[in-house]
Formats: C-alpha cells, structure tokens, sequence
C-alpha cells in the first residue's frame, strides 16, 4: 500500500504523523491495543461528569470562606456543564464526516487540543474573575473536545472488532462513565495542595488538569491504529446469512438523517437518557429528602459514587450482552425494566427501604450509561460500518436535548409540588411516574424499528468511490 499523497501541484508527500495513512496497522498488530487508546480519551473527557466539584469553590473566589458580593452564584456556574454538553452534540454532529476522513489520530489530538486548553482558558478566566471566559474555555473550547473525543474511536473500535462491536465500544465508552471517579478526588485533592488562606486554588487546579488531560489524550492518539482494508480478525467469518435487524450494506450519512430509523433510535436515545441523566444530576438530594433523618449528607455522596461505578460497569455489560441478543432486545429491556424500577421507586420510601431505593436506581443507571455504549454498535447494523462514525455525531444531538430536559423536569415538577405543599419525601412521586411515560414512548419507537430500506443502501460504484 502507497504510503504518499499527492498535493496540488501534482506531486507527492510522505503523510504526516496525524495523517491516516501513518497509523495503518502492520500485519500481527494486536487489535487489543485500540481499547486501551480509546480509554486514555474517554477516562479524560469523561472528567466532565464531575465538574459539579468546582462549583461550590468557585461561588467563594472572593469570599474565600464564604461567599460574598462579586462572587459568583450556581445557577451561573451551572451554565458551565450546560453549555459543554450542548457544543459536545454541536461538534460531534458537525465533525463526523470529517473524522471519518482524516481518521481517529488527528481527531484524538485535536480533542486533546480543545479539551486541554478549555482548562487553560478557564484558568484565566477564573484569575481575572470573569465567568465569560469560562463559558467559552470549557463550555465551548472544551464542549468542542468532548464531542470529537467521545466520537473519535467508535468507528475504529466496530471495525477493529466485527465479530464483538458492542463490547468493544462498551469498554472504551465505560470510560466516559468512569472518568468522574478519577477526577473527582483528584480535582478536590488539588484544590486543597493549592489553597491558601487567601485563595481557593481553582485557577492552579484547572492549569494542571488542562496539562493532565492533553498528555494522555495525547498518548491515546500515538497508539491508535487503524487496520487496513481487507483486515478481518483469525478464524473470523462474516455469517453468509446476517441476522434480520444487522445490514450488509452502507447508508450515507446524508441518506441517514432521510431515514425514519434515524429519528426512531434519536428518540430512542434522548429518551433513555432523559430518564437517566435527570435522576442522575439530583441522586444526593433525592435520597436524603426521600428518606429524612435516615441517608446523611456522607451516605449520600457514597450513593452518587455508587452510582457513577454502576454508570461506568453497566456501558460494559449492556454493550457485551447486546452482542448476544441483539441491540432491539437489549433496548427493549432498557425500557421495559426501566418503567417498572420508577414506577417502584416512590414505594421505596412509603415502605421505608432504602436499599430497594439503592438497588433500582444502581440499575437504572445501569441502563443509562449502557443506552451510550449500546448505541454505536445499533447504529452499525442499522446503517452499516462505513459512515457510523458521522451517524453517531449527528445522533449525539439527542444527548444534548436530554441534558435540557432532564433536569428540568426533575427541578422544575419538583419546586412545584413543594411550592404546592407536598412533602419532600413525596415530591418526587409525580417525576417517577412521568418518566416512566417517557421510557413507554421510547419502548414504542425502539419496537418499531425495521431493516432501513435498500433505495437508501449506498450502490456499488457509490460504495467505490
């Protein structure tokens, strides 16, 4: 295979070291080394799931101890998260197409770039105290590296992996969930080393986390590699007769957002993780009011930690088990046993057992991060292998609209049936049960999928192209 490209005047270069070309495996490459790449990207930029840890310090920049006039509020930290969920569906929608170009390693390192110095930026806007600068450091700069990192491998992965792509996007996928257990503790532990009685020590915190992450996002990107064209795994043989529900074919990603079963599985996900992520944003207060006097501001922190490794562990399973069922029938059960787990969930607290609480929402989040792990391998035998990457991107917009509407159904139900004189113990009844009509929603659209129609299959001297 060439190893040169050509440029405009007509001759030819030796590729670059971020060029595809240049990470072409050589035959004997353990494909087993991908995973790994994959996870030195997620494990950092799933480090926004814990972001929750600089608010509270931030309202005190001023204050120190407390907070003062000219410090900053939540609810204007809060847009900080908001709007870096909100630029990772923009960019992971908007660079698909051209990840699939210019492959995984350029992309690794451009996430690495955006993500690294959104911290950098963000450390300045924290020195001069102006939170516009953080909004545009992390929530835009660093927004734009978590969608092109969190898309960067999955195509990789499904095409290292024919035989096993759920599993394979599950376990890098599973550190995106697990990021937040690392940088959590990490986050508060630098905080303290650079506080002193006069400052906070965010503005350090940020310099050295910037300069952490693109370091190893960096060194994920050295080790990718992509196989060549006609590589399959030893011993491996594509099935003469695919299963009903897995394509043959490919859909462009322009001929994708024309098909119903695009906009089928975007409910499908938006949905799942509506669900999931409004729950997930409010877990410590639900279960201190729920349970008053009984689950303690610790025992509350160590059931978000539980919940962040049931996250993190239910990617890897739900993705490998849907390898055996299928992804229909492992989405079929996200929803059915969703449904019944919150429509159960507000028992839990007439009935006083607050280890049945526990146990569903460990396995409803289970299923959260699993309907992100599961989804690029559905996404694959729906469309095909060549433009999931692109499809994934655009499909991603689903978790930016759910990371709106999931909180804001929890906060909003919730103030009002306190404001209307409902207890706090059961001013959650009524977003349980709405949220379970939003899983019966999303169990319909995930049963009414088909087989995507062949006047939308790529043709053959389209697919040579």
């Amino acid at each position: 295979m060439s190893v040169t490209t050509s440029y405009e005047g007509g001759g030819a270069r030796s590729p670059g070291l971020l060029d595809r070309a240049r990470i072409i495996a050589h035959p004997g490459f353990n494909r087993w080394l991908v995973p790994p790449a994959a996870l030195c990207v997620h494990l950092c930029i799933g480090q926004a799931y814990a972001f929750s840890v600089f608010n509270l310090p931030m309202t005190k920049l001023i204050g120190i101890t407390k907070s003062v006039p000219g410090d900053w509020k939540l609810t204007e930290l809060g847009w900080i998260f908001s709007i870096a969920i909100a630029f990772l569906g923009i960019s992971s929608a908007l660079t698909g197409a051209w990840l699939d170009r210019v492959g995984p390693r350029k992309a690794m390192f451009i996430a690495a770039c955006c993500f690294g110095g959104g911290f950098l930026i963000s450390a300045v806007g924290v020195y001069l105290h102006e939170l516009w600068i953080i909004y545009l450091g992390y929530g835009v700069l660093g927004g734009f590296g978590l969608g092109i990192g969190y898309i960067s491998p999955v195509k990789t992965l499904i095409t290292w992996f024919p035989d096993r792509p759920g599993m394979a996007t599950g376990l890098a996928i599973m550190g995106f969930g697990g990021g937040a257990m690392i940088a959590s503790p990490l986050s508060v532990l630098l905080m303290r080393h650079f506080s002193t009685p006069t400052h906070v020590g965010v503005a350090e915190t940020f310099v050295v986390l910037g300069v952490v992450y693109f370091c190893f996002m960096t060194i994920g990107a050295i080790i990718v590699r992509v196989p060549s064209p006609d590589w399959h795994p030893r011993g491996w043989v594509p099935p003469a007769q695919p299963k009903r529900m897995v394509t043959t074919n490919d859909v462009h990603v322009d001929q994708a957002l024309k098909t119903p079963q695009f906009y089928l599985l975007w409910l499908v996900l938006c949905l799942n993780v509506t669900a999931g992520i409004g729950v997930l944003g409010q877990a410590s207060a639900m279960s201190q009011e729920m349970f008053p006097g009984r689950v303690s501001p610790l025992a509350a922190a160590g059931f978000v930690g539980l919940l962040s490794l049931f996250n993190m562990l239910g990617r890897f399973f739900w993705a490998s088990t849907s390898d055996l069922i299928g992804r229909r029938n492992t989405y079929t059960i996200f929803f059915l046993l969703g449904l019944a787990l919150y429509v159960l969930v507000p028992n839990t607290s007439s009935i006083g057992s607050v280890a049945l609480f526990v146990a569903c929402f460990a396995v409803i989040i289970s299923m959260y991060g699993g309907g992100f792990a599961t989804i690029p391998a559905y996404l694959k035998d729906i469309f095909g292998v060549r433009y999931v990457g692109a499809i994934h991107g655009r499909l991603l917009t689903a978790w930016s609209a759910a990371g709106v509407f999931g909180p804001v159904l929890v906060n909003y139900i919730r103030e009002y049936q306190i404001t209307h004189g409902v207890p706090k113990a059961q001013a959650y009844t009524v977003t349980m049960y709405i949220m379970a009509a939003l899983l019966v929603v999303g169990l319909i659209c995930n049963l009414l999928m088909r087989p995507v129609h062949e006047k939308h299959h790529l043709k053959e001297e389209q697919a040579l192209a």
